[in-house]
């Protein structure tokens, strides 16, 4: 039976629905990629046009929100950058938390090789970027070289890698955890200005209250809501940048999944909806089905869409924007900034992933499954060298100088540009050239079953013998059955 594209009766006059396609398009992160860079194309048209100035002036315009003598007195750019950019960061607190729980970062032997990865890539280039540019203002930027943008980086290799296995979609993601961990570290720790100890305890007592929501066992978002724009409130007062509530709110929401009795009750206040229908009655049944979700998996579901479609695009509609003029460019050439971030992203992000991630394969720290081979694991590297999103996010935390920024943003997009072009060159022209980075049989072993454990009961063997295997009793006895009762109408 075919489901209907969204519930309830149809209207009397028929309103667009999103078609399957479209749905798919939107669920692939190509989708993401070229909105994003959709607007940094417009960023760029616009900052280079005859209408220039307006661009900038338009960033510029102020905007204040007073509750007495108290609120927010800032530009439309910070308003980009410090709150809807705190939506962004609390998605990826969100994906952290779910991957820790759930995800690829479980499993030790699955996440070892793009650990390590990860780590390369953010030590090289930092590396690079300080040997070019070790001393001065321009050292302040080494933060801005040692991140990629997933967006980008997957859109691109949905589009121009289809050969390639979907390990390497799933080890690029996991790389792109830890990156980001390591990044959001780097911003609380290196790029935090002067600190007011009054308004950063309230923001810790604040935080507290998160681990007391979840003893508790609230399953709202709500609250969870509320207390996290207190938290963004707060951490801003403080003097810490505002986003890294996004981030701890992100990993404090519970992502753990509710227990069977929650699903117990959907059954109930569901019969009693098809029983009775009522308004009480649906929006009950619509509780019990949100409670049968995790709060973190439910507010990930209604924020992904938001930070992927609006507020990356404003990030980059906003910050991506620079003059493009002979003279500015002779200037980046030239400049240190510059060259130390575009040789950092290219050079550091592909030898240094690719040199830490075969390490740890030749260790036997860990595997990448599937059809992955060294070529594969060289072109994913070369494309992580597409920093965008946080790379221009720290340029504007590095530099208060304009003329630095505008050399930081040039070597930015022309860094990204060249891994972006050669990352999917290698994907293409390299392909199956190389070995397995895994050979087959070499994978990562599967988890034990949840305690206690159990000798099964196999009662269609003749022995009477278990073999000394043991398993859970829950997850053993329906296999059981099923081969009690095939040898029943074998038999």
């Amino acid at each position: 039976m075919t489901a209907p594209l969204r519930p309830g009766p149809a209207l009397r006059i028929p309103t667009p629905q999103m078609t399957p396609a479209l749905r798919r398009f939107i669920a692939n992160e190509a989708g993401s990629a070229a909105v994003l860079l959709a607007a940094t194309l417009a960023a760029l048209v616009w900052a280079n046009s005859p209408w220039s100035a307006s661009y900038f002036a338009f960033w510029e315009t102020p905007v204040r929100v007073l509750v007495g003598r108290e609120g927010l007195d800032l530009d439309l750019q910070h308003v980009v950058n410090d709150a809807a950019m705190a939506v962004f960061f609390l998605v990826l607190g969100l994906e952290i938390s779910r991957e820790m729980t759930s995800g690829e970062l479980r499993n030790r032997r699955s996440i070892a090789v793009p650990a390590c990865g990860a780590v390369g890539g953010m030590l090289l280039p930092i590396g690079i970027y300080l040997l070019v540019n070790h001393a001065g203002p321009a050292a302040h930027g080494w933060g801005i070289v040692m991140s990629s943008d997933t967006a980008f980086v997957l859109g691109i290799l949905a589009l121009f890698g289809p050969r390639c296995p979907d390990q390497l979609r799933l080890f690029l993601l996991a790389l792109a955890v830890v990156d980001d961990v390591g990044a959001i570290t780097v911003m609380a720790v290196f790029y935090t200005g002067d600190v007011r100890p009054g308004a950063l305890l309230v923001a810790a007592l604040l935080l507290s209250l998160f681990p007391l929501l979840r003893w508790l066992g609230v399953w709202r978002l709500t609250p969870y809501v509320v207390l996290g724009i207190a938290l963004w409130a707060a951490t801003f007062a403080s003097g810490l940048h505002p986003t890294l509530a996004g981030v701890l709110v992100g990993l404090l929401v519970p992502s753990s999944s509710p227990d069977t009795v929650r699903t117990r009750e959907l059954y109930v206040f569901g019969r009693a909806l098809v029983e009775s229908p009522s308004a009480a009655r649906a929006r009950l049944t619509s509780l019990a089905a949100a409670a049968t979700v995790s709060p973190n998996e439910r507010l990930q579901e209604w924020l992904h869409p938001w930070s992927a479609y609006v507020v990356i695009p404003a990030f980059g509609l906003a910050n991506a924007g620079v003059r493009l003029d002979a003279a500015t460019l002779r200037h980046a050439v030239a400049s240190p900034i510059t060259v130390g971030i575009a040789l950092a992203l290219v050079l550091g992000n592909a030898v240094g992933i690719t040199a830490a991630s075969t390490l740890a394969l030749r260790a036997h720290l860990g595997v990448l499954p599937g059809r992955v081979r060294y070529s594969h694991l060289f072109g994913g590297a070369v494309l992580a060298g597409v920093g965008f999103t946080i790379s221009l996010f720290i340029t504007d935390l590095a530099f208060s100088d304009p003329v630095l920024r505008d050399d930081a943003k040039i070597g930015i997009l022309g860094g990204s540009l060249v891994a972006a072009l050669l990352g999917a060159w290698v994907l293409r022209v390299m392909g199956e050239r190389t070995s397995l980075c895994s050979p087959a049989g070499e994978t990562a072993p599967s988890d034990l079953p949840p305690l206690p454990w159990s000798a099964p009961d196999l009662r269609g063997n003749p022995t009477g013998q278990t073999g000394g295997t043991l398993q859970s009793p829950q997850v053993q006895a329906p296999v059981v059955r099923d081969a009690v009762d095939e040898q029943g109408r074998g038999g």
